[in-house]
């Protein structure tokens, strides 16, 4: 082989003796080659080699192609070569990166005769890892369905089989259901028993690994111990349905109904898991169905429930009435479960007949599938009554109904088609009163005035067709014209007035066209028939003629009553009208007319006749108190309604006394607090109705009653049933959108009606409102839902420019309504002045600028506080001013009068020192001292809005004594010369008091009551220099009085004792008036000091406040 010959090609060259070879010498044989070996990692192995040959061989060993050291080269290494010539390994040595025992093996034998080599040999180290490549899950699994598991072992060499154990004991494969096959454990056809812990092992030489358990768990399905049965009851009865399971897990059990929802009310599950049904009806019956579900599966098991019903009679034979030879119908209309078989049966006689029967044997009567026993060509004989009998296997019942056959003399009175219309014609006009007639025989007409018989004129003639023409009127054939119709069997009558007179129309009134008439009705059909009364419906006419039909008039007549037709209806709106107040157990017959604004119609068909009922206890020999009696006895338990649907409930009502009579049970229901509504049952065997077309979401109060005739029973008790609620099927009315503005964006207020009260269909809790807007690329929704007792609301924050609409819809408890007709709106865009206009109205605006107002306010006093309080620190100081006399007044006798015009001026002229001086005085530009003035007015104004630039005049009176003025009259107001553009603010009224013009500027004036200084919107320009008068004091008795001068006479002044100095001293606007009041016996000058003090105790005409100014016009 080539790993041979390679090897051989790597062995060391042979030596060969010098001597010959022996004859009995022979070279090497191998007689035992070695095999490979699979050894786990540190355990012994031997690799056996044996060889032949003379001289005995010497064997040696090589490893992939290399001599392999042995214990005889290095007595410490794990090989070691046995004398037979095998490798035996102390211990396998193997690592993940030096493997230094596996490989491919030879023995070489070796004499001088030659060599042999032994096949090759591999030795391997076998190897098992721990960690499985595949681990077994967990399965669940139903009984009897196939359960896999699968395991992939770890790697390892060799390969290593694989096992399974189940609980720790070894999984028996003999089993015919088991099979492993690879890494698969399979088992078909689970059973319970098969649960448990399963373990995949991995076998090899190495050893064994243990998988993680994986569990097995088997489930059983559902499996029913007790099913339901098919079964057949009795409505009103109770009726159950059994269903036990079985399972693992246990399973649920539930039930449906294959027709649909198990029966409301009256279906209950029971806790052993069957299904009881209490008073069963029809529509219950059906397939249910247990269905028994668990983790692994469902089973179902189903039952069928029939239920019989008695028969019923639903529609009722009507008594007829009808003539020899025609043919008449009795209906007789059955339910039941199953349904009924129907037959009738003359009253007296033994025949029966059957639907389907042969003519032969029914002869002239026949039964149809539906019930109805049709008799053609009535006989006399053939009066009498007819019984419908319904029977079934739930029970039988019967009714019955008669049949009169008319006589030839029971013919109807003649009928007017067209009778005379009342009219209105001049004087020497023509009159036609018209008259169609219809009847069996042919009826004659006559005509009547004011109920007398017309008596020939040349005038009058009756006209064809029974017209009734009178020429030239005059104002005498005024009156009531009456048409009457007679013939054999009755006569009918129709009036009109005619009236005659000058205001009447000039040409003849021409009757109605036929065109615009109206059509007549159809036949009228009987419906119902009472004791006292008869339901009529009938169809219109397709030709309602020139106008609308407004009304119908209905006609009657009946032999026992009378011989002609009457009206016993009119004005009635619909095509079916009940006519009241008629006699019991007569016959009559009805005719019906079409009105519109022309006129009347012909006459309808006349309907069948029809005979009152005549059922009254006294009228069958029964005696009315032992009825009453009776009725009384019987009590009605009204059951709890049950709800059908959200407009209908079923009633169902129980008997506790019979009675013979009772002809049905009346249903009394009405809303709460509303007004009661009847309906009927006539079968005395019925047990339960249906009141149908209620409204929705309403409570309703229940009751019911016997009745016989006009006999009533005692009520039952009162029962409250409320018909679910539904959504509304309407949407609200009268919806409105309107634009405001608010909080600076584009508001909407959305108003609207509630949905009409019959089509609420329940209680209005809420409604929701859609405001969405399309543009372009986006859709806006601004939606709200407002509570139900609010009929508007508002929607804030929609964009201008944008088309918006708007829905509205109510919602009940059962949800949305349906939506309202979409209002559109599109906000236009705010211009910027709306915008600035919507901030200024923002009550944050308006706070805000408040805010700033009051703290303006607030700073703005602060500031005047403090300059009082700077002005108060300088009032221990005088004032000095320059003045510019302008001119003085004049001396009078006793006195001395002065008057001075002068202006403040500044210091030295110049105001670089006194800053302060040039904010406290207006001045005009003047010159002082050789410079210009300041000016403080720089703004020009109009004359009309210039303050008074004149002279201002008080006047002061210093005297020891009482001071008065005099001469108050004599007065210069002569105005300070300015400038005609110049404008200044006045200034102050008062000024200090001083002791005259020569001693300067007076001090302040002092006084315990009022301030030092007086301050008046303007600061005072004085310089200040300590006062010398401050500390002077004169007795309380000085006081400077003040007097407003307003032109009025004052009181004179006695001169005689003293002499007065008065002086007027104007200081810009302000005159002085200044008196100086000398004692006669030495007295003293008035001084600036304690005297000066004002007194304000005095009363009003010694207050400060009473000091002004008069006006130049005084």
């Amino acid at each position: 082989i080539p790993l041979q010959q390679s090897t051989l090609n790597s062995l060391p060259p042979l030596s060969i003796p010098g001597s010959r070879p022996r004859l009995e010498d022979a070279p090497p044989r191998i007689v035992e080659h070695p095999s490979d070996l699979i050894v786990s990692k540190g355990e012994p192995a031997t690799l056996n080699c044996k060889a032949e040959g003379r001289p005995s061989p010497m064997v040696e060993w090589y490893k992939d192609g290399e001599r392999v050291e042995t214990d005889r080269e290095d007595p410490r290494s794990h090989r070691m070569l046995l004398p037979s010539g095998s490798l035996f390994f102390l211990r396998i040595v193997h690592g993940r990166r030096s493997k230094p025992d596996e490989g491919v093996y030879v023995c070489v034998a070796r004499n001088y005769l030659g060599e042999a080599v032994s096949r090759n040999a591999s030795l391997e180290v076998a190897i098992l890892r721990d960690d499985f490549r595949q681990t077994p899950s967990d399965v669940v699994v139903a009984a009897g369905e196939p359960a896999v598991m699968e395991c992939i072992p770890p790697r390892g060499h060799p390969e290593p089989t694989i096992s399974w154990k189940r609980n720790n004991m070894k999984v028996n494969d003999h089993d015919e259901r088991i099979t492993i096959r690879g890494g698969k454990l399979m088992i078909s056809n689970t059973r319970k028993s098969d649960a448990g812990m399963f373990v995949c092992v991995g076998t090899n030489m190495v050893g064994e690994r243990d998988s993680d358990p994986a569990e097995l768990v088997v489930f059983e399905r559902p499996m029913f111990v007790k099913r339901p049965v098919n079964q057949v009851v009795l409505a009103d009865d109770m009726v159950d349905f059994l269903c036990e399971a079985h399972g693992d897990p246990a399973p649920t059990i539930r039930w449906r109904r294959e027709e649909g929802e198990l029966p409301r009310g009256r279906s209950e599950i029971r806790s052993d898991h069957s299904l009881r049904l209490t008073q069963v009806r029809t529509e219950d019956e059906g397939t249910y169905t247990c269905v028994s579900e668990n983790s692994v599966g469902k089973a179902e098991a189903s039952g069928s429930l029939q239920v019989h019903v008695p028969p019923q009679i639903v529609v009722r034979p009507r008594d007829q009435i009808t003539g020899q030879g025609r043919t008449v119908t009795f209906l007789c209309g059955t339910k039941g479960n199953p349904p009924p078989a129907v037959f009738w049966q003359k009253e007296g006689s033994q025949i029966l007949l059957f639907p389907i029967q042969e003519a032969a044997q029914s002869g002239r009567y026949s039964v149809s599938l539906s019930g109805e026993l049709t008799i053609t060509d009535v006989l006399s004989e053939d009066s009498g009554y007819y019984i419908c009998q319904a029977i079934s296997v739930a029970g039988s019942i019967l009714t019955k109904a008669l049949l009169e056959v008319e006589t030839p003399s029971d013919r109807v009175p003649p009928i007017i088609r067209q009778g005379p219309a009342n009219q209105t014609l001049a004087p020497g006009s023509t009159a036609q009163l018209q008259c169609h007639v219809m009847g069996n025989p042919l009826p004659s007409i006559q005509w009547e005035k004011d109920g007398q018989r017309i008596l020939g004129d040349e005038r009058v003639s009756l006209m064809e067709k029974g017209t009734f023409q009178i020429t030239n009127l005059q104002e005498t054939d005024s009156g009531a014209y009456t048409c009457v119709a007679s013939s054999s069997s009755g006569e009918t009558t129709w009036s009109g007035v005619l009236t005659v007179k000058e205001s009447g129309g000039s040409s003849v009134p021409q009757a109605s066209e036929p065109f615009q008439l109206p059509g007549p009705p159809q036949k009228p059909v009987v419906t119902d028939v009472t004791r006292n009364s008869v339901t009529l419906t009938w169809q219109p006419n397709a030709h309602e003629g020139g106008a609308a039909v407004t009304s119908y008039i209905i006609e009657a007549f009946s032999q026992s009553a009378g011989s002609t037709w009457q009206t016993v209806a009119d004005l009635v709106k619909l095509e079916k009208h009940t006519v009241s107040g008629l006699f019991p157990n007569t016959i009559y017959l009805f005719i019906v007319r079409a009105v519109n604004a022309y006129g009347l119609s012909d006459p309808s068909p006349i309907s069948e006749p029809v005979r009152t009922q005549d059922v009254s206890p006294t009228g069958q020999g029964v005696d009315h108190r032992q009825v009453q009696k009776e009725l009384g006895e019987v009590a009605v338990q009204l059951q709890d309604p049950v709800t059908l649907t959200a407009s209908s409930v079923q009633v169902s009502w129980m008997v506790d006394r019979q009675s013979q009579y009772i002809q049905g049970y009346r249903i009394l229901y009405r809303p709460r607090g509303g007004t009661w509504q009847l309906q009927d049952v006539k079968a005395p065997s019925e047990r339960l109705a249906v009141v149908a077309d209620l409204l929705k979401g309403t409570e309703y109060e229940i009751k019911i009653r016997p009745y016989f005739d006009e006999f009533q029973g005692m009520d039952s008790r009162l029962l409250l049933v409320r018909t679910p609620e539904e959504v509304p099927s309407a949407p609200p009315k009268a919806v409105t959108v309107v634009t405001v503005k608010l909080s600076n964006s584009s508001s909407i207020s959305v108003s609207w009606e509630p949905p009409p009260a019959e089509m609420q269909n329940g209680i209005i809790q809420e409604y929701k409102v859609w405001c969405v807007g399309n543009d372009t690329q986006t859709r806006y929704h601004i939606n709200t839902t407002v509570d139900g007792t609010f009929l508007s609301t508002v929607l804030k924050g929609l964009l201008p420019g944008i088309l918006y609409q708007v829905e509205v819809a109510a919602v009940t408890s059962a949800g949305v309504g349906t939506h309202s007709q979409p209002v559109s709106i599109l906000i236009s865009s705010v211009s910027l002045a709306e915008q600035i206009t919507d901030v200024v109205k923002q009550p944050a605006f308006i706070a805000g600028i408040g805010g700033a107002c009051w703290v303006i306010l607030m700073g703005f006093s602060v500031w005047i506080y403090c300059r009082r309080k700077k002005r108060k620190e300088l009032s221990h100081y005088t004032a000095s001013f320059n003045y510019t006399p302008l001119w003085i007044g004049i001396r009078y006798d006793h006195s001395v009068c002065f008057f001075i015009m002068f202006r403040p001026g500044m210091l030295g002229g110049n105001m670089g020192n006194y800053p302060w001086l040039a904010d406290s005085w207006p001045t005009t530009n003047l010159v002082h001292s050789g410079k210009e003035a300041v000016n403080c007015c720089t703004a020009k104004h109009d004359t009309a809005e210039r303050y008074y630039n004149g002279m201002r005049h008080s006047m002061i009176l210093l005297t020891a004594g009482s001071l008065f003025c005099t001469h108050p009259g004599i007065i210069s107001t002569m105005p300070f010369v300015s400038d005609e553009e110049e404008w200044c603010p006045p200034l102050p009224d008062r000024t200090y008091l001083t002791e005259g013009c020569e001693d300067g500027p007076a001090p302040p004036l002092r006084g315990g009551v009022s301030s030092p200084t007086t301050s008046y919107s303007h600061q005072s320009t004085a310089t200040l220099t300590p006062s010398p008068r401050e500390e002077s004091h004169h007795p309380p008795h000085d006081t400077a009085h003040l007097q407003h001068h307003d032109g009025q006479q004052l009181a004179r002044y006695d001169t005689t004792n003293s002499k007065s100095h008065i002086m007027y001293v104007q200081v810009d606007t302000v005159a002085i008036l200044m008196q100086h009041s000398e004692d006669t016996e030495g007295g003293t000058p008035l001084r600036n000091g304690s005297n000066h003090r004002r007194d304000f105790t005095e009363g009003e005409t010694l207050s400060a406040d009473n000091i002004s100014s008069t006006t130049p016009g005084q």
